[in-house]
């Protein structure tokens, strides 16, 4: 998971809304899928605070 880009992330998550929103899984599949789900947001989440944090940084501070 570490290694995967925002990009990377980003697709692999859409994919899973997408097969669980088709309710074509099982009970077990769509929780192992939620959970895939749920740590490719905290991995999206974590790039886009990391970007956020460079933009800041380069930003002049107000006052």
């Amino acid at each position: 998971m570490a290694k995967l880009s925002y990009e990377e992330a980003r697709d692999e998550l859409v994919g899973v809304v997408r097969r669980l929103e088709s309710g074509a899984e099982t009970l077990e599949g769509s929780l192992a899928l939620w959970e895939r789900g749920e740590a490719l947001a905290r991995r999206c989440e974590t790039w886009l605070a990391g970007a956020q944090a460079k933009l800041d940084a380069r930003l002049p501070a107000d006052g």
